[in-house]
């Protein structure tokens, strides 16, 4: 039975629907975190595929947090055996940074917490259809579009949601949320309702019922999509 490495930043974290999905697939789960000492093998032979989820600390944080340090280490080999690799907003950003380009805040200071829609670009159709998808986000930081990097998806307030680099797949957003995590992110949090951007937690559980389902059948096409590009070749390695 092949295995899908898990990386996760906190004790607490968890990865949702979108581990589900992969366990109903028939997938074994290797949970690591880092940032708890936990090592990431070099050995990938009997790997499918990789996620990095996401986490309060930035994709800039390796210099105080040698676990980012080591991701972003680790991250251009995964990409150079051609496994499936995903990442879920840090894990996106980590990517992003691993192959040259940059994670920065919003310029005006916004964020994206709670519901928000993005648009397919011509190239994202494949992944993402035609219109737009509204999905979860909980972030205060973007990532560029690094170069050889193919555009899929985009926002308003940040404009870079999605790319492909060969068998790696960035997300801005959080297709693992449900509503455990859902709750646990907004009655944790002590951002200011007024921060453009935000939503607060009442507004995100009347969003939720109207978008989950969409959201929760766009996961299992995609999940299964990405899982398929292991066949394809990898790009060059990147330094």
């Amino acid at each position: 039975m092949r295995k899908v490495i898990i990386v996760v930043h906190q004790k607490a974290s968890s990865p949702g629907q979108v581990g589900q999905a992969l366990g109903e697939r028939g997938y074994v789960l290797d949970r690591r975190c880092p940032n708890l000492g936990d090592p990431l093998p070099d050995c990938l032979e009997d790997c499918a595929g990789v996620v990095v989820f996401g986490g309060p600390m930035s994709a800039n944080d390796c210099g105080e947090m040698p676990g980012i340090r080591c991701e972003l280490e680790w991250i251009p080999k995964v990409l150079a055996a051609g496994i499936p690799y995903l990442g879920v907003c840090l894990g996106g950003q980590l990517l992003a940074r691993a192959l040259g380009g940059m994670v920065t805040p919003h310029p005006a200071g916004h964020r994206e917490i709670g519901y928000h829609e993005i648009r397919p670009t011509p190239a994202g159709t494949a992944v993402f259809g035609s219109g737009p998808l509204t999905v979860y986000q909980w972030h205060k930081e973007g990532f560029s579009l690094p170069a050889g990097a193919t555009l899929l998806a985009q926002g308003e307030r940040f404009p870079h949601q999605a790319f492909r680099y060969g068998s790696a797949y960035a997300l801005q957003f959080h297709p693992e949320s449900n509503d455990e995590i859902v709750n646990r992110w907004s009655t944790l949090a002590k951002i200011p309702l007024d921060t453009p951007g935000v939503q607060d937690q009442r507004t995100q559980f009347r969003l939720r019922r109207r978008y989950e389902q969409a959201m929760h059948q766009w996961l299992e096409q995609f999940l299964d999509h990405w899982l398929d590009t292991a066949e394809q070749p990898a790009q060059a390695a990147v330094g």
